[in-house]
């Protein structure tokens, strides 16, 4: 299937904002201000979907009108993106309703992370659209500690030239939308290398247990010649980041993998270098490929943004890593 980049964002260009997962009703009037200051300082339009506001008992709304959201605006020629509000468990619900001629006709930007990987990796396997893992609109309510994530997010949707990743200085796990004033910082180590290698090819991944859910289904993208960037959130503990990983790894197609790229773990996971190293050496299938590990993205902050589908070349010494992302 041949790949389709969508046009870059301009000054001037409209965003809307939808929830194909959980409600903008959870989002607080505090961080939708600053949200909104930052898409306007950004130059960019903002609109959202008509049923964003909608909640039920699953803080979502019917799979009808996400939907109907997801396809009016891919539907407007006047939007150039699509952001999510938030994550959430639910987005893979909508897949099979999806209108996939409609999206592939009208390819724009879609931008989220964490359940909207679901999204993210569908939209690559059924029509070849490069959509980007970044931060949902709920994520530029930060007040402090976003210039990081709003850089990344710059480079990855406003220009075409290839870029090189940089970690953090420092990165936080905390509840900042409880507290924005009160921020705990935390100083970045760096990245860790656990098998060193070199290597190129489509990035394809994101959070490792929605990714799983597609396993077996038509929505499940190609791996060959593939870079995975995975991450999980906190309910992840070691031994379910272990065997969803195996689980990947059992796939008949997994041998078109070329390397690996795992985000940070927040700190309620328990995940450490010890335990992640040992989990890496258990698998035979990664052992002639190269892996980095705490990369800037996943469920802590900051976070890069990266395109599903976009092709990227890492390299990886005891000592020293590189990832550079060369088409978006």
């Amino acid at each position: 299937m041949q790949k389709i980049y969508p046009e870059k964002l301009s000054e001037g260009d409209e965003v809307r904002v939808i929830a194909p997962v959980m409600s903008l009703a959870i989002i607080s009037e505090e961080t939708r201000k600053i949200a909104d200051k930052r898409f306007e300082d950004l130059g960019l339009k903002l609109s959202f979907g008509k049923h964003v506001e909608e909640t039920d008992e699953f803080v979502s709304t019917t799979i009808e009108a996400r939907v109907e959201d997801l396809h009016d605006a891919f539907d407007d020629s006047n939007i150039k993106a699509v952001l999510t509000v938030i994550g959430g468990f639910n987005s893979n619900q909508l897949l099979r309703y999806i209108n996939w001629d409609l999206i592939k006709s009208n390819p724009k930007i879609l931008c989220g992370f964490s359940d909207v990987t679901a999204l993210n990796n569908s939209f690559y396997a059924k029509t070849g659209l490069v959509t980007y893992s970044g931060p949902h609109y709920s994520t530029f309510g930060q007040e402090l500690h976003f210039e990081y994530t709003l850089e990344n997010f710059e480079k990855c949707l406003f220009s075409s030239e290839s870029f090189a990743i940089n970690s953090s200085d420092n990165w936080s796990d905390d509840p900042w939308y409880q507290d924005q004033k009160n921020r705990k910082l935390v100083e970045n180590e760096g990245w860790l290398t656990i098998n060193k290698g070199e290597t190129e090819g489509t990035i394809i991944g994101g959070n490792l247990c929605t990714f799983n859910l597609l396993q077996g289904t038509e929505y499940f993208p190609s791996l060959k010649d593939s870079v995975l960037f995975l991450e999980d959130d906190e309910e992840s503990q070691p031994h379910h980041f272990d065997r969803d990983l195996q689980s990947l790894i059992h796939l008949p197609v997994f041998g078109g993998v070329r390397g690996l790229v795992i985000g940070r773990f927040q700190k309620a996971s328990n995940m450490d270098h010890a335990k992640l190293r040992k989990i890496i050496g258990t698998k035979q299938e990664l052992k002639n490929i190269p892996v980095i590990a705490n990369v800037d993205f996943g469920h802590t902050d900051p976070k890069i943004t990266f395109p599903v589908g976009g092709e990227v070349n890492i390299f990886a010494t005891d000592t020293s890593q590189e990832i550079k992302i060369v088409k978006h």
